[in-house]
């Protein structure tokens, strides 16, 4: 089927896929299934914020997770005086192991940059983190036109 919005329903599946992501690559402070949860909760509510995408059908689903997504990604809406306007910041991609392989990451991807996907059509960007050790994603981004730019990504966990 492909990249979908994610549904109610799709929940439990997608934070499990959430929490594969962070055992594959750390966050900076444990994430735990309650944030996740709570996130897509957010998303939904608030739909100016961005929108979780749930990838469906795309391959056998092996281990423990449920359901049939086999990938998720977030989608969050950034406004960048800079570009002159909305940018679209995949904030998260994941595909599980199984299903790896097969261009979904970048059917999503190119097709966010090609305004073919009903979100963020009229964004004037696509932005992505990836961590420096996952050669794989980047070797896919670089291959999709995404390069690094000069500014460095600086946070603060909490200010205030």
């Amino acid at each position: 089927m492909g990249w979908r919005q994610a549904r109610d329903e799709d929940d439990a599946a997608i934070v499990e896929h959430m929490l594969a992501l962070y055992a594959e690559d750390p966050a900076p402070a444990p994430v735990s299934a309650e944030q996740c949860a709570r996130t897509l909760r957010r998303l939904r509510a608030e739909p100016t914020r961005g929108v979780a995408l749930g990838l469906e059908g795309q391959g056998d689903i092996t281990g423990s997770i449920t359901g049939s997504i086999t990938g998720y990604a977030l989608l969050c809406s950034f406004w960048s005086n800079e570009l002159g306007g909305e940018v679209c910041i995949i904030d998260e991609l994941f595909v599980a192991p199984s299903a790896r392989s097969r261009g979904a990451a970048s059917e999503l991807v190119q097709g966010l940059c090609e305004r073919r996907w009903p979100w963020f059509r009229d964004a004037v960007a696509v932005e992505l983190e990836v961590t420096p050790s996952n050669a794989r994603a980047r070797a896919l981004y670089e291959r999709l036109g995404f390069r690094a730019y000069k500014n460095a990504l600086m946070r603060a966990a909490r200010v205030g």
